[in-house]
């Protein structure tokens, strides 16, 4: 047995992850460097190759770290939903939880904004592509999951249009001085759910 495998080991891997994974959130991949991750889980500078064998597997375990948190409360609101029909206000919410989590409703652009930034960059992180692929295809899943559950069965090609609807309105609204992305997407996936 490795020190690595031991309790105490798995516990310092993971507070690093942890670690690792808030930098991600607050700043980016740019902010995930080894003395941050280190002086942010309160472990020597030392523990993060120890546990790591680079920084480029340091951020894709908080990836998939962040993504799995993300999925797992995503699925977890799906679990709390009864099977039945929903109206289109309800629907177009629970999707836009799904794809830019839920962000209170004070027009945070800074928490959308950051997550798309981490997807896109990824796009420059070619080692991180077969990670996003399969974290992909868990979203999509779960957002098949939460149309059949609130009684509107989607298609393949449906779901890719609704998914880069929103992606597209939530960039354009990024780039607007006083943005609110979620509020922009949600105009335009009501109305493309109405249709």
């Amino acid at each position: 047995m490795t020190t690595a495998s031991t309790p105490k080991g798995e516990r310092r891997r993971q507070a690093l992850v942890e670690a690792a994974t808030e930098l991600l959130v607050d700043g980016g991949f740019d902010a995930v460097r080894h003395r941050a991750v280190a002086e942010r889980a309160g472990l020597p500078l030392a523990s993060t190759t120890y546990y790591f064998t680079s920084l480029e597997e340091l951020v894709v375990a908080a990836t998939e770290h962040l993504g799995r948190v993300e999925l797992d409360r995503g699925r977890a609101a799906l679990e709390d939903l009864a099977t039945r029909h929903r109206g289109v206000e309800t629907l177009v919410e629970l999707v836009l939880d799904q794809l830019l989590g839920t962000v209170p409703e004070t027009g945070d652009a800074e928490a959308v904004l950051l997550r798309y930034e981490r997807l896109v960059a990824t796009g420059r992180r070619p080692y991180l592509r077969p990670l996003m692929r399969i974290m992909a295809v868990e979203m999509y899943e779960l957002l098949t999951d939460t149309f059949a559950k609130s009684g509107v069965p989607i298609t393949r090609e449906r779901l890719e249009q609704v998914v880069a609807l929103v992606d597209g309105a939530v960039v354009n609204a990024l780039i607007e001085i006083h943005s609110d992305p979620r509020a922009t997407a949600r105009r335009m996936l009501r109305t493309f759910l109405a249709e």
